[in-house]
């Protein structure tokens, strides 16, 4: 049977690697939306804005490493109860996302590195991340708001607002710019649902305890 302690400890992991990941990569995609306005897979990176895109390609590989963290422990709080089918759309939709996200940094990195960057390198970065990179994205919130809703792990509510945000990237994808922002904001929201729940099972646990005092 696996220790209390462990099953209090893993949720507030989760929360605080999502929590990490989303305002990491909410504030790479702002940079980047900064430094390439409008239709960023055709627009040329503004020169007085190439330290945006910079600073954005340093801050990708640090939230990839919280979005795999996220992904573990996320994984080990539900457990074997999990189904196996969605939890394998689960693990390859964030791998690939992961994969895709660095690729389509280290596509940009060469291009921003480039005296007269060309217009395949550029639209080719582009279309890495808003196109491939967020439909994985998509598909990782689905797997996980159906794994949540299965294992009541997450609310009505909270399920509902993945299956919508997922559905949206899908069909959205870069057609509408800042609609990639829709990620890491669900991440936030989950991470920031998963520390509550944390703090409410650990009241409950402490609650539950008995009293050293208490002879009876």
């Amino acid at each position: 049977m696996e220790p209390t302690t462990d099953r209090l400890k893993t949720p507030r992991a989760a929360g605080m690697a999502g929590v990490g990941f989303a305002l990491l990569l909410g504030v790479a995609i702002v940079l980047m939306r900064i430094a390439v306005p409008g239709d960023a897979a055709d627009a040329a990176v503004d020169p007085d804005k190439r330290w945006a895109v910079q600073v954005a390609l340093e801050i990708v590989p640090f939230a990839g490493i919280f979005f795999l963290w996220f992904m573990g422990a996320l994984r080990a709080h539900t457990g074997d109860a999990e189904d196996r089918f969605v939890a394998t759309v689960f693990l390859g939709s964030g791998f690939v996302f992961v994969a895709t996200l660095f690729a389509s940094a280290a596509a940009a990195g060469t291009v921003l590195n480039e005296d007269t960057p060309s217009d395949f390198g550029r639209h080719y970065a582009y279309v890495l991340l808003a196109t491939y990179a967020m439909r994985m994205a998509a598909v990782f919130v689905l797997a996980t708001s159906t794994i949540g809703r299965l294992l009541g792990v997450f609310p009505r509510s909270l399920a509902l607002l993945g299956t919508v945000v997922g559905l949206i990237l899908i069909v959205v994808g870069s057609g509408v710019p800042w609609s990639e922002m829709l990620f890491p904001a669900w991440a936030l929201v989950i991470s920031v649902h998963i520390l509550r729940a944390r703090r409410a099972a650990a009241r409950t646990a402490r609650s539950d305890r008995p009293d050293p005092a208490d002879p009876g």
